[in-house]
């Protein structure tokens, strides 16, 4: 079994995170797709504009309650901070050793990997699958899958702006944001 291990702030998760996961299921590209939630990345401009872990895995679960072959996967929750993706996939195949994992990241992450820790490893052992993103042209990525021009920091000035979200996000996600009062100012409740 092939497990593609999709990490990410989701911050909110929104409808193309769905959309991609359930096109890579749809390709082939793994078995299942494991939504992993990242605490803190090393890499992120404003980790100042993350809401609380809790709240984000909470919507990662609502998002993807009712999709087969989707997981969600807090395992980066226990480990030191920040996360560095080589230790989260050690971790996960000490945890889970009859699982063959994939990295699933952006074209724009593709074209800085070198900056991540241990990219050669983790480019050997883990197979990246490659996303397209709009604005990063990378001949690693794969073609004919959907792109969302949105992005959730977009989504968030949205939310701030209280402008409408247009299906942008799960209707559960919406309701999520709404009764906790998220993004709504900038804050880290």
């Amino acid at each position: 079994m092939t497990a593609g291990i999709f990490g990410g702030s989701f911050n909110p998760v929104h409808n193309g995170h769905i959309a991609l996961a359930k096109a890579l299921l749809e390709r082939g590209e793994a078995d299942s797709i494991w939504f992993t939630l990242s605490p803190l990345n090393p890499l992120k401009a404003h980790p100042e504009e993350l809401v609380a872990d809790s709240h984000r895995l909470e919507m990662l679960r609502l998002a993807t309650k009712d999709i087969a072959g989707v997981e969600v996967c807090d395992i980066e929750l226990t480990l030191p901070r920040p996360s560095f993706t080589v230790n989260t996939m050690k971790a996960l195949e000490e945890r889970y050793p009859d699982i063959d994992f994939r990295l699933v990241i952006g074209s724009d992450n593709m074209l800085m990997f070198d900056r991540w820790k241990d990219h050669e490893l983790l480019r050997r052992l883990y197979s990246p699958i490659v996303y397209p993103r709009p604005g990063y042209p990378c001949k690693e990525a794969l073609q004919g899958l959907p792109v969302f021009p949105v992005s959730s920091t977009e989504i968030r000035r949205l939310i701030k702006e209280h402008k409408p979200l247009n299906n942008l996000l799960p209707e559960e996600v919406i309701e999520y944001i709404s009764s906790h009062r998220l993004y709504a100012e900038q804050t880290n409740a």
